[in-house]
């Protein structure tokens, strides 16, 4: 259980943060970058969330990513340690990625065969729902990099997740424009 009695400590104030083994990084470090920008993206799809009440099924989808975003923001955070609920260092698991794909299916098949790129827009939904994909892809870049470098570990299931991410919310963004009918397609050249 958390527990947050006080918001502000002061042990930032030299630019610094903790990781969860209370190891203490710059706060523009690129681990605390890429969780951050996880922290963005769920924020973004907290704003798409304000727009589905006519869809229990895909608020209810996007409410188990928040909380899954959750865990891989903790995943990123501990390094190597830190504990979850029942012990366990918290991480995302190749479960939440099989989730995933299966919400990325069920939605897909009530969709057209695309014929043109997408415009992010359409429904409020939809635009959120692009916003928040644009922030993941941006995380993704980051957790490659970070995976990349010397002494830094993440985790292939937390890659793996935040590349499914960005396909659902593309995916879902087209379910939220009328199932796709609302689409606001690419013109190449339209305004030459």
């Amino acid at each position: 259980m958390v527990v947050l009695n006080k918001i502000y400590t002061r042990t930032g104030d030299d630019g610094t943060t903790a990781l969860a083994s209370q190891e203490r990084r710059k706060k523009y470090d690129l681990r605390v970058a890429a969780y951050g920008t996880i922290d963005e993206c769920n924020a973004a799809i907290g704003l798409a969330r304000l727009h589905t009440a006519g869809d229990a099924g895909l608020d209810a989808m996007l409410m188990r990513i928040q909380n899954d975003l959750f865990d891989l923001g903790a995943d990123l955070a501990s390094p190597g340690v830190g504990k979850g609920p029942g012990g366990e260092r918290m991480s995302i698991v190749e479960r939440q990625v099989e989730r995933l794909e299966a919400e990325i299916d069920s939605l897909n098949e009530h969709l057209q065969p695309l014929r043109s790129f997408v415009l992010p827009g359409g429904s409020p939904t939809a635009a959120y729902l692009h916003l928040a994909r644009t922030v993941c892809r941006r995380a993704e870049r980051q957790v490659i990099e970070l995976a990349d470098r010397p002494g830094e570990s993440v985790s292939p299931a937390l890659i793996k997740y935040v590349n499914r991410l960005s396909d659902f919310l593309f995916v879902a963004s087209r379910f939220a424009n009328d199932q796709g009918r609302g689409d606001v397609l690419w013109i190449p050249g339209a305004n030459r």
